[in-house]
């Protein structure tokens, strides 16, 4: 096969979807290699399992940089750079980049939200969901923008809302398609089978799998 692309995954917290990029990646058929795991918080408790897998991990606080975002941005691309990385995978990074650095990713940063864009983007998008009374939600794997959550799609994952549902229950269904639906959408960017065009995302019939809806076989 062609040489593995080489990917940062950035977090902010625990970790939950960079653990199943990396467990993904350990497949030797898999399209990406993830060469780096950074956070811009010290404590992480993803850097700890980034290290338990063997995975180079990096730190760069932006409570050190003040207000001068770019300035953090520019510290952020010259680690990413030094490790020759390829594609960047957000997963619950807590800081919106600038136009400065998303346009030095255009078309290879990825990012997961919990909602079924264009619904719902920003934050609480659970409770947003339940107040809207929406029946179907889910999560969203998209390229990464200058306008939050405004990227084009790349994969998408449903799950159905329960009247049972609190947004704690909502969000642990949603946890389980994203954990599935992130690796298979970085393996079409990597791989090499979907492009943008126009603004939206074009591929070959591999994207047929990764855009149907994904419910939980529990349900």
């Amino acid at each position: 096969m062609t040489t593995r692309k080489r990917v940062a995954i950035l977090v902010s917290g625990r970790g939950a979807n960079m653990a199943a990029l990396i467990a993904a990646a350990k497949c030797q058929n898999y399209p990406a290699n993830i060469a780096l795991v950074l956070s811009n918080r010290p404590q992480a408790a993803a850097l700890g399992r980034a290290q338990a897998e063997g995975i180079t991990t990096a730190i760069v606080d932006h409570t050190e940089f003040g207000k001068d975002r770019e300035a953090f941005e520019r510290a952020v691309q010259a680690v990413l750079e030094a490790h020759r990385i390829e594609i960047v995978c957000l997963a619950g990074f807590m800081r919106l980049f600038t136009p400065w650095l998303v346009s030095r990713w255009n078309g290879r940063m990825l990012n997961i939200h919990p909602a079924l864009l264009p619904a719902f983007r920003g934050l609480h998008t659970h409770e947003r969901a339940l107040e809207a009374g929406v029946k179907i939600h889910g999560a969203t794997v998209h390229f990464v923008v200058p306008e939050v959550d405004c990227g084009p799609i790349v994969a998408q994952a449903a799950v159905p809302v329960l009247d049972s549902d609190t947004p704690d229950t909502l969000a642990d269904r949603v946890l389980a398609v994203e954990l599935r639906l992130y690796p298979l959408a970085l393996a079409l960017v990597a791989g090499g089978k979907v492009q943008v065009t126009g603004g939206t995302v074009k591929g070959d019939a591999a994207v047929s799998t990764a855009t149907r809806l994904i419910v939980p076989d529990e349900i």
